[in-house]
């Protein structure tokens, strides 16, 4: 393994860093997705294959928590990230489409919306 193989693997890892609010918008991003992906294979096994419900009873509250924690990180990592009117939008948009969180997480990392702020603690209730 190179060092520049090894770089980005730690990149990468320090990028999911629960401390920070682009670490915990990219946690939520991606587990959205898999949400999404768990109830869609529940929907094609009810609606296409057998007519059994259990995927869906399963993956549907499952993906509804975490699309209501997607929406909450997003809106509290909006301040730290300094995220415009029309970034949050996306964001918000994004959680719609299967998979739109994984777009608009790239988008973001790409054109620095995600960029490393201070680690901050999470917001006590």
């Amino acid at each position: 393994m190179s060092f520049s193989t090894m770089g980005q693997i730690i990149l990468r890892r320090e990028s999911f860093v629960l401390t920070s609010p682009a670490g915990r918008f990219r946690l939520l991003a991606m587990a959205e997705a898999v949400s999404w992906a768990g109830l869609l294979v529940g929907m094609f096994f009810k609606y296409v294959m057998i007519g059994n419900e259990i995927g869906v009873k399963v993956f549907g509250p499952i993906h509804g928590a975490i699309f209501v924690g997607y929406l909450l990180v997003s809106l509290l990592a909006r301040g730290p990230l300094r995220w415009d009117p029309r970034t949050t939008l996306l964001a918000f948009v994004a959680s719609i489409p299967p998979f739109g969180t994984i777009v608009f997480e790239r988008w973001a990392s790409r054109t620095g919306r995600l960029a490393a702020a201070a680690p901050q603690p999470l917001p006590t209730l």
